[in-house]
């Protein structure tokens, strides 16, 4: 079995170097493409991102898998498997809204067992290895220890499908009466991240892909976290005392619904 601390090791400085690339492209014109909506935004730093990434993961390990959002889809022979967003929050890079992180998680035979997410603006990094704890630069990372969800100040996000977007905004309409109150930052890595760091209480969303939670999710449970990924797409990553309640209320796995 690959050591999951040796694969940290890799990912840190490519997600750094990412990072740096993408700190400098701030502000610039950058191509714009559209994916799978005219809301779900793809540029060339995106690209370019995924681009240094990928090569230095075939430099170190050539014989692994690699799942990147922007379309590399390579099929290893080792049982490693690397899970890339190069831009988690590409809106926000587009806006100039400072919330945008590269994340690379690697798994081993289906188990992510490291993660790296680097804030780009804030220039903070977030890793993770299994059974290790979870650090922010360095330092050890204990997620929210809060049991009363009427305290809870929750982060969620939004799909690109409009019709995904209302189920998904009634469902915050029913929980905002319950809770201090809800962020929506836009960047999933980062919620993720920041429930590790006790920054949020709770994160939900339902409809996020792997490279979007792969390594944030791996941060907050090693932070101490409760993290769930249902079936029917739900991430969820909270403080344990409030994963119960939270989850009632958040959880709608019928067919079509949020």
């Amino acid at each position: 079995m690959a050591d999951p601390l040796e694969l940290l090791a890799l990912a840190r400085p490519l997600a750094a170097d990412a990072a740096a690339l993408l700190r400098e492209a701030t502000g610039h014109a950058y191509a714009v493409d559209t994916k799978s909506s005219e809301t779900d935004m793809v540029t060339a730093a995106d690209r370019a991102s995924e681009r240094l990434i990928v090569d230095g993961i075939r430099v170190a390990r050539p014989d692994d898998a690699i799942l990147g959002e922007e379309g590399t889809t390579d099929q290893g022979t080792t049982g490693v498997r690397w899970i890339i967003d190069p831009l988690d929050g590409t809106t926000n890079f587009l806006y100039g809204i400072p919330a945008f992180a590269v994340s690379i998680a690697a798994e081993v035979d289906g188990r992510v067992v490291a993660g790296v997410v680097v804030d780009v603006e804030r220039d903070e990094c977030f890793t993770a290895a299994l059974g290790q704890g979870a650090q922010l630069d360095g330092a050890p990372l204990r997620c929210s220890q809060l049991t009363d969800l009427g305290t809870a100040l929750v982060a969620t996000g939004f799909g690109y499908d409009p019709l995904r977007r209302a189920e998904q905004g009634a469902v915050v309409a029913a929980l905002l009466p319950r809770v201090r109150d809800i962020r929506r930052m836009g960047a999933a890595a980062l919620d993720l991240c920041w429930v590790a760091a006790g920054r949020f209480d709770a994160y939900f969303e339902r409809g996020i892909q792997p490279w979007d939670r792969a390594a944030g999710a791996l941060v907050a449970a090693e932070a101490g976290a409760r993290v769930l990924v249902t079936d029917h797409g739900l991430t969820l990553a909270c403080a344990p005392g409030l994963f119960d309640p939270l989850r009632s209320l958040v959880e709608t796995d019928r067919p079509g619904t949020a």
